[in-house]
């Protein structure tokens, strides 16, 4: 299981919404896009177009890590996560450990008490005890799923990260954001070109007139 930036900010999001806002989970394309490109409790933001993250979706599906959901009566098709705790999951993990992977999955690396703090409508962490023990039995599985990285200079507590993201999910909001044709940009520096040299000739004559 390995995730770009996309994926995992989806399913990121299905895990927070799915406790948070339960009686809107799953969730619609749209409802999805506006989640994966909130301002608040994400890192970076983002601006994904659905085509983006249906892309991404799709993705996921080929994973077995997300699945369709359409409602009795209804049109729209919702999506959930397979990512755990589900028949179809082999990751079986408590609210504790899927508050701390949904944290990670939404804001890169944190250390133990951001994710104590920023855990609350998840998880209710009692102490940072609670938070340790909870990144041990994440890093300890047999395929870990979180590791402690070097402390950074002048801070004091290390910050954990998922093992389960490519090195790329720390991308600007920019770099996932539709990117421009390099042809297009070989075009306008051609007509740039051309108004400048008209322009010259302009001037010339303009010259030679007075």
């Amino acid at each position: 299981m390995l995730l770009d930036a996309i994926e995992a900010r989806i399913i990121g999001c299905l895990l927070e919404k799915e406790v948070t806002t339960p009686d809107q989970y799953p969730l619609s394309l749209n409802a999805l896009t506006l989640a994966c490109n909130q301002k608040s409790s994400r890192d970076p933001v983002m601006d994904l177009t659905e085509t983006q993250v249906q892309a991404g979706i799709d993705e996921l599906t080929k994973k077995r890590l997300v699945s369709e959901q359409s409602g009795f009566g209804s049109r729209v098709v919702k999506y959930k996560h397979r990512f755990c705790n589900t028949e179809f999951s082999d990751l079986q993990l408590s609210s504790a450990q899927v508050a701390v992977l949904s944290l990670l999955l939404l804001r890169g690396p944190q250390t133990p008490g951001e994710l104590r703090t920023r855990a609350g409508r998840q998880h209710e962490f009692k102490d940072i005890g609670e938070v340790d023990a909870t990144l041990t039995a994440l890093a300890s599985r047999e395929t870990p799923l979180v590791v402690q990285l070097p402390r950074e200079p002048g801070k004091r507590d290390s910050r954990f990260s998922l093992t389960i993201v490519e090195a790329t999910a720390g991308m600007t909001a920019h770099t996932v954001a539709p990117q421009v044709d390099e042809r297009d940009d070989s075009r306008m520096a051609a007509l740039e070109e051309r108004v400048a040299q008209l322009e010259a000739r302009l001037d010339a004559l303009l010259t030679q007139t007075h």
